[in-house]
């Protein structure tokens, strides 16, 4: 008979765990045959010893396995599937996929919640008066063939072993190990079906990554575990040393993100969602290379049907379109303050997990399992790094429900900055592209 404790002591002495053993644990912890305690101890001793590329790829199929696998193939589009490894203020998957839907792909996609300080694209929409991620297999695939842009969460019906052991993750402190996000992130990747699939691979103080060489890897493994289920699949390496975009919440990112598909916003988070597009649109068959990817999202955007692809997948989702057209969706935060510039100088850092943090202490992300979020909550960013600021400046603002909310958060987003004399060199957003398997460009 097997027992999650001595399989938790294996591994933590660097044991490696049989198909058959993890398929065990993924099944009796999602049945509730393991409880949530137990379970912890097994993750922590994951990201204390790592895991093989054999063992990743076994969980990876035994949480996909858990629920439906969704069946694509009969879709009259080319289908491809985005996701990110998380990261504060990433808000590419709102832009990137309507971009590549309103060009002929089916996006048919499972998101997740928010984990650690990073936010998550389903507590993004879900900001959408109305709009419901909880959507059966029969209703995914039925969206995804009627207007070809579907979000939604794990369930019941799609990969629920990821959605229950994310969720202790994010309440355990076992986010960072790449194992672990690797077979997260596919199991639900592979679950939804797509043929082709690009991945976004943060680095850096936001993101769970924080080493080029890691997010790399960490790239490979992915990139591995679709090799060996036949899926296409590339990824793209972006920053995360600060916020993407000049938002970090919920409604807040839901507003930066129309603002880009606008043909506005952030011009960071303008560039990430272009590129991203266009891998999709090159993993679909639907752009000869990169730069003719490019092109063609760019002007689904200057056209308004990346935005209209967005609205349709808003209303078929329970979503309110009017709302999408009001600051913060129509959310009013009890409370804002701002956090001002103490001396004069240029911004020479602008720390990513701290203003994740300072977003979640204002009431945008889960301290424990179960905590409801408020949806108006978080931060705007008035500075970035290599702005020029005055003493007294504006350096952000924080919108919270309570005064000790608003006092913990904007205290957190002060130490985030750090004012300097000189300029600090220029870093780009997106560091290093791995095209889909059979693609060329470079």
């Amino acid at each position: 008979m097997r027992d999650i404790r001595e399989l938790s002591r294996r591994k933590r002495h660097g044991g490696e765990l049989s198909a058959e053993e993890l398929g065990w644990i993924v099944e009796e912890y999602t049945a509730g045959g393991i409880e949530d305690a137990p379970m912890a101890a097994w993750l922590m001793a994951v990201c204390w010893a790592g895991m093989t590329e054999a063992e990743t790829w076994a969980l990876t199929e035994a949480m996909m396995r858990s629920g439906e696998v969704v069946d694509l193939s009969g879709m009259e589009r080319p289908t491809v599937d985005k996701h990110s490894t998380g990261g504060v203020g990433d808000k590419v998957s709102l832009v990137a996929c309507p971009i590549a839907a309103a060009c002929g792909v089916c996006v048919a996609k499972l998101s997740g919640r928010g984990l650690g300080h990073t936010g998550g694209t389903i507590d993004k929409l879900e900001a959408i008066p109305g709009l419901s991620t909880d959507l059966s297999a029969e209703r995914f695939l039925a969206q995804a063939r009627e207007i070809g842009l579907v979000i939604a969460a794990q369930s019941a019906d799609l990969a629920p072993a990821d959605g229950k052991i994310y969720a202790l993750r994010d309440a355990t402190g076992t986010v960072d190990s790449p194992a672990l996000i690797a077979a997260s992130i596919m199991s639900k990747k592979l679950a939804a079906g797509a043929e082709a699939i690009i991945l976004e691979v943060t680095v850096g103080s936001g993101a769970f990554v924080t080493r080029l060489d890691e997010a790399r890897s960490l790239a490979e493994l992915m990139i591995a575990i679709g090799e060996r289920a036949g899926r296409a699949v590339g990824a793209v390496i972006t920053a995360m040393d600060q916020p993407l975009g000049r938002t970090v919440g919920n409604a807040v990112e839901v507003e930066e993100a129309v603002a880009v598909l606008n043909g506005e916003g952030p011009q960071d988070v303008r560039e990430a969602s272009v590129v991203i597009g266009a891998w999709m649109l090159v993993g679909a068959g639907l752009a000869e290379d990169f730069a003719a990817g490019v092109e063609i999202g760019q002007a689904a955007i200057e056209s308004g049907e990346a935005h209209e692809k967005f609205l349709q997948m808003v209303a078929a989702q329970g979503g309110d379109t009017m709302a999408v057209k009001r600051p913060l969706l129509g959310w009013r935060p009890e409370v804002t303050g701002e956090v001002t510039a103490e001396r004069s100088g240029f911004v020479s850092r602008l720390d990513a997990r701290q203003v994740g943090y300072a977003a979640l202490s204002a009431g945008a992300g889960r301290r424990r399992k179960g905590d409801e979020l408020n949806p108006a909550a978080g931060v705007r960013l008035a500075t970035k790094v290599g702005d020029t600021v005055e003493a007294g400046d504006v350096l952000g603002e924080v919108m919270a429900a309570s005064e000790a909310q608003l006092a913990e958060a904007a205290t957190l987003l002060r130490g985030a900055y750090v004012i300097g004399d000189e300029a600090p060199p220029a870093r780009e957003v997106m560091i290093e592209q791995m095209p889909p398997a059979g693609d060329t460009q470079r």
